[in-house]
């Protein structure tokens, strides 16, 4: 492979941690800077894992933000998740392009749980915007909370 030892070892950990689930450059950049290794290291174990496509924060993005919205999250829970992740602003924004529309996510919440103050704090809690969350009550229970 053409690394030292040091990396090599850097390259090993990081390849433990993929191991478990998937993660951003960020996150194992973070999770190899905590066990003691240096940038140089774990700058070039993060090039290697990308070049052998073991790390791709596109491919993260998309698929974690398909996994919040199973989960019924809105687009500022998606992108706060994403962004402590250390997904890049750009790909954040092309992962919420390729998922459910955050109006009919909160469309099917409110058509299953009812239009109720209760429903427009779950759905804030869940990270919808208070434009969707009015938008969708207005629409299925005429404008007003039951």
């Amino acid at each position: 492979m053409g690394v030292d030892a040091k990396t090599g070892d850097a390259y090993e950990c990081a390849l433990r941690a993929l191991h478990h689930r998937d993660r951003t450059e960020f996150e194992i950049e973070e999770h190899l800077q905590a066990r003691g290794f240096s940038e140089d290291d774990y700058s070039q174990a993060v090039v290697t894992l990308r070049r052998n496509g073991l790390v791709d924060d596109e491919r993260f993005a998309q698929s974690r933000a398909s996994f919040l919205v199973e989960r019924g999250a809105g687009n500022a829970l998606i992108r706060a998740r994403l962004g402590e992740a250390g997904v890049a602003r750009e790909l954040v924004d092309g992962a919420l392009e390729a998922v459910e529309g955050e109006i009919a996510r909160a469309r099917r919440i409110v058509g299953r749980r009812g239009a109720s103050p209760k429903t427009a704090r779950y759905l804030y809690g869940k990270g919808f915007s208070h434009g969707v969350i009015a938008a969708v009550i207005a629409e299925d229970d005429g404008g007003e909370l039951r």
